[in-house]
């Protein structure tokens, strides 16, 4: 993990030796006034990140994610049952292929 004075850096901590980091989601401290905010009760899977700010008093989410070869995070996201109004912005690295 790169740490560098100009962006905030938000990542799992890691549990165990086995349990590296896939998913790390750098902000620009010039935007840190929005109050980015790591919302692990939310969704607490190893694979995604999900990032909380306000905007006009309005919460708005980001979510970085990483898909293993076994799909295990869109897996998850189909199963887990959650509502994020103002979801802006979805990246990571997409590695899923498209059967059509």
């Amino acid at each position: 993990m790169v740490n560098h004075s100009n962006w905030l850096t938000f990542a799992r901590s890691n549990t165990t030796k086995m349990d590296y980091l896939r998913v790390i989601t750098y902000i620009n401290i010039k935007l840190s006034f929005f109050c980015f905010s790591f919302c692990k009760d939310i969704i607490d899977h190893r694979d995604i990140l999900l990032i909380s700010f306000f905007n006009n008093n309005e919460l708005f989410w980001l979510m970085n994610i990483y898909s293993d070869s076994s799909y295990s995070t869109l897996k998850y996201l189909k199963d887990t049952e959650v509502n994020l109004c103002n979801l802006l912005i979805t990246t990571g690295d997409f590695n899923i292929r498209d059967s059509l």
